[in-house]
């Protein structure tokens, strides 16, 4: 089931959003404009490992840099795909206009980034051991995905599901179509931990945190609205 749009048109033009997607898309074509050798080096430098955090002295022997924890951001800006890229940059397209609507740009993207180092965190904790780099913008995305369930729960989603080859769309409200994803997020993450396994190579862990995050974050980042003016009326 992949959203395809929603209904709620956004009232100012979603900066910080549009911002957010170029710079995701510079960073996948500068993966694509180097060898493949120098292309994986960027990923495991630059993503998410979690051995390097707790494992030191295995990360001094691989060679990482020491102290640094810039990963926690820069995984946010890396992409294993262009159907990886892509399918985040649309749904943050979808989800991040009226979210930004209610943050404005500065507040919105630091909402944002606080959603996306808390992804990390959780990812790294529910998987100390791996060696293997986790990227991609999914946690930031779920914290805004987060945000809109709470800020517009009876908006419509209008959603594509694939039977073989054939599309059906529907819309469905957005309380359902979030917190169907939340669900599945929660049943596949479960099923990582008790197989010890990364099911599907995808950091399901790391979707729960963001969206978790973008819960109890949320009422930090709100624009206080502007009460309507109160009209005086004159006494004759």
């Amino acid at each position: 089931m992949f959203p395809i749009r929603d209904t709620i048109p956004h009232r100012h033009f979603p900066y910080a959003t549009w911002i957010l997607i170029a710079l995701n898309a510079l960073a996948f074509l500068r993966e694509l404009a180097v060898p493949r050798e120098a292309a994986e080096a960027m990923i495991y430098l630059f993503g998410l490992v979690p051995a390097r955090f707790t494992n030191p002295g295995w990360a001094a022997t691989v060679g990482f840099p020491i102290h640094t924890y810039w990963p926690f951001i820069t995984t946010m800006f890396l992409h294993g795909g262009w159907l990886h890229v892509i399918g985040n940059m649309w749904v943050l397209a979808i989800f991040g206009d009226n979210v930004e609507d209610r943050m404005g740009p500065v507040r919105f993207t630091l909402f944002y980034l606080l959603c996306g180092i808390t992804a990390g965190v959780v990812h790294v904790l529910t998987n100390p051991e791996s060696t293997i780099p986790a990227v991609g913008a999914s946690g930031a995305i779920a914290g805004v995905m987060a945000a809109y369930f709470v800020l517009y729960p009876r908006a419509r989603i209008v959603a594509m599901f694939p039977i073989i080859f054939y599309p059906i769309f529907f819309e469905v409200p957005a309380f359902v179509y979030l917190g169907f994803w939340f669900l599945v997020q929660v049943l596949s993450g479960t099923m990582a931990i008790a197989s010890d396994r990364q099911v599907g190579g995808i950091a399901w862990w790391a979707h729960i945190g963001g969206f978790a995050a973008g819960i109890l974050f949320l009422a930090l980042f709100l624009r206080r609205e502007r009460p309507p003016p109160v009209e005086t009326v004159g006494l004759a």
